[in-house]
């Protein structure tokens, strides 16, 4: 083993370690490192020494670092403030989890409803963070009331640095409440099209067809176009070949059209209609037909009038042409 293998071997964070090992590392590290903060400057909770013993300890670490007292009389770090912590943080995961309980089996009638409740999921999510951090504060004897009333200055500062995250927020907002879209929506945004998943507080999620997700942040989402307002057209061009009789063929996939709706009543609001000849290719003459469907099922009805009007046509014995090529033999 050379002098750098051996290295490399007793690195705490090696390369070769998946994140989960590597997040497991760092927690380690830190939680080291808290325990002797807390044991150098708080002395007194290690129970099992002497008085002697800890008044040693701490004149040690006031010869290196300075007066502890300075430390514990501005930030009360102890047992007791220990356990308030862990508390409070059980409180706020209990808060969390209910909360999200609760907004889980509600079951709204509408998507501008399943909007609020995503939005509500989110605000709330950063609301347990914010007030279980105000509250931990409080409880190591932090003076926020002093720290608040001397924050004019930084609070410009973070506001000017928080400008975008503050018109995320605001934006969300009037996204959910002027019901521009709304979860279950199918939108078009920057060409890329989707489902609208969820609408938080910074981000609105968005999914294709694919099961591709697309996080924007709801400041940027300008120029929408939501499918979902009005119905959407579902495409099919049959192609029938120079040979058939024109007229009769309309005919007989007018009839296979009209019986769509009552075989597919959730897909078809009416029947597929009759838009006429769309082109003269090569081979083949080509009829189009367009349904009124739901943005979400306009492919589902275009391969559905497709397989209709194939099935409809074999037994009608209308040939349904294929590329041909013809090739002429010089003498």
């Amino acid at each position: 083993m050379t002098t750098e293998t051996a290295k490399k071997k007793w690195l705490i964070f090696s390369e070769n370690d998946t994140p989960n090992r590597r997040n497991l590392k760092k927690l380690i590290v830190l939680v080291v490192a808290f325990i002797l903060i807390l044991v150098a400057t708080n002395p007194s909770i290690l129970f099992f020494l002497s008085e002697e013993a800890k008044d040693a300890v701490r004149e040690g670490y006031n010869s290196l670092f300075g007066d502890v007292d300075q430390i514990t009389g501005v930030v009360r770090i102890n047992w007791v403030s220990i356990f308030k912590i862990i508390i409070i943080i059980l409180v706020m995961l209990i808060v969390q989890v209910l909360m999200k309980l609760i907004l889980d089996n509600v079951k709204p009638k509408t998507s501008k409803g399943a909007s609020i409740i995503s939005m509500l999921k989110s605000f709330g999510g950063y609301a347990v963070v914010v007030i279980g951090v105000i509250w931990g504060l409080s409880a190591i004897g932090i003076n926020l009331s002093t720290i608040f009333a001397s924050i004019g200055i930084v609070a410009l500062i973070i506001g000017f640095a928080a400008e975008s995250l503050i018109e995320d927020i605001v934006v969300g907002i009037f996204l959910v409440f002027e019901d521009e879209f709304n979860v279950g929506d199918i939108i078009e945004y920057n060409g890329f099209r989707g489902t609208v998943t969820s609408i938080g507080v910074r981000l609105t999620s968005i999914e294709d067809a694919g099961g591709n997700v697309k996080l924007v942040n709801n400041s940027d989402l300008r120029n929408i176009l939501n499918r979902s307002r009005t119905h959407s057209n579902a495409i099919c061009d049959i192609p029938i070949s120079y040979g058939a009789d024109l007229a009769a063929t309309e005919e007989v996939l007018k009839g296979i059209a009209e019986k769509m709706p009552g075989k597919y009543p959730d897909l078809f609001r009416e029947a597929p209609q009759y838009m006429g000849v769309q082109a003269l290719d090569a081979s083949s003459v080509n009829l189009r037909f367009m349904a009124k469907v739901h943005e979400k099922d306009i492919y589902t009805g275009a391969r559905t009038m497709y397989r209709e009007f194939k099935i409809g046509m074999d037994e009608a014995n209308i040939e349904i042409p294929f590329q041909q090529v013809v090739v002429h033999h010089a003498d």
